[in-house]
């Protein structure tokens, strides 16, 4: 855990950062360098975005000292409550210097993705209703390896608020990680349900990095998603980085892999890449520095005639590109949940920790 010391000049870093965002560009990051700034959005979500989730009957009940259960008092959380988790979670970040490139951000972002791309349009199956991640066999399949990290990050505030179930716990983690590594502004609604292991999905439904644009296509097309919000999506390889112990691919997309940006799509079309030659699966490397790396499936953006038109667009106008990513994130996010009719008019939005609007 980080001394406090260190965590007095992070959070004295922090506000300085956040101070000098809302004057210049989005791409201002602690722990890298981006490869080259990005326009500042001209909108504020924030101001924007205030309408108030409905709970869709959520309660906890809590009992009194002697457990009678007619004493009992039905809790239904309001936004506070869940603006309460949102900056538990933000303030731990960065408590583990030691742990990737000094956040958990990406692997939390990473586990909220995981638990939604498991949806089948076709039979209403997987999705981000229901934590299965936390059982076997899904917990164990390939695609899921190395996000027990994330798992076992979130157990302290679930112990903590045992009110919120795990799913609308990890997909608000995965908000929050986005928004506080500088993304944009994604609009949340609570109202997930935790199932056994019975619900688990079967393995093979999340993209393998070894292949093209025919099985992205495949995949998220079982989702219900199209070309250009395939390539939106991608564009969170900006944040994080493989692991030879998890994935077997190694290496960051980016030079700022804790800091949203477009630098993934401008990385793509502007460096040269070639094959990295050593014993662990194919995948690329930049010519420069040999120290990113891309995967078959990143490649396959670019070569392909009808996905490359959206990698040329994001990488031009980082506003775009977080205004589609805010979209499909938050269509990812609700995959599967059954949501009460019309509460989708009514989002929250969660305030960001640098955000110092009253």
């Amino acid at each position: 855990m980080a001394s406090v010391a260190r965590t007095f000049t992070r959070a004295a870093t922090r506000t300085a950062t956040r101070t000098t965002l809302a004057n210049t560009s989005r791409t201002t990051f602690r722990r890298a360098y981006s490869s080259q700034q990005s326009p500042k959005s001209s909108a504020n979500p924030w101001l924007i975005l205030t309408g108030a989730a409905a709970a869709g009957g959520l309660g906890f009940y809590f009992l009194n000292g002697s457990g009678a259960s007619a004493a009992s008092k039905p809790f239904v959380p309001t936004k506070d409550d869940y603006q309460r988790i949102y900056n538990e979670i933000a303030e731990r970040l960065e408590e583990k210097d030691d742990y990737d490139d000094g956040s958990f951000g990406p692997v939390l972002l990473r586990l909220a993705w995981h638990a939604s791309g498991t949806y089948d349009k076709e039979t209403g199956t997987g999705g981000s209703n229901g934590a299965t991640m936390r059982f076997a066999p899904e917990g164990d399949h390939g695609a899921n390896a190395g996000l027990i990290a994330a798992r076992d990050f979130l157990e302290p505030v679930k112990a903590k608020h045992p009110w919120i179930s795990y799913s609308d716990l990890w997909i608000l983690a995965g908000v929050c990680a986005i928004q506080e590594m500088q993304g944009p502004i994604i609009p949340y609604r609570p109202g997930r349900s935790d199932r056994d292991a019975a619900a688990c999905t079967p393995d093979g439904r999340l993209p393998d990095a070894t292949q093209g644009t025919n099985h992205l296509r495949n995949i998220f097309g079982r989702m219900g998603f199209n070309d250009q919000e395939i390539v939106a999506l991608s564009g969170a390889h900006a944040l994080g980085r493989c692991h030879t112990d998890r994935s077997g691919f190694d290496g960051p997309w980016t030079f700022s892999p804790t800091v949203l940006t477009n630098d993934y799509y401008r990385l793509l079309l502007e460096e040269k890449w070639q094959w990295k030659k050593w014993n662990g699966p194919a995948q690329y490397e930049d010519k420069t520095t040999k120290s990113l790396m891309m995967l078959p499936t990143d490649m396959a953006l670019i070569q392909d005639k009808k996905m490359l038109p959206y990698v040329q667009k994001y990488a031009k106008d980082n506003d775009a590109f977080f205004k589609d990513f805010s979209a499909v994130v938050l269509k990812l996010f609700e995959l599967g949940v059954p949501f009460a009719e019309g509460s989708e008019n009514s989002r929250w939005v969660m305030k960001p920790t640098w955000d110092e609007s009253s």
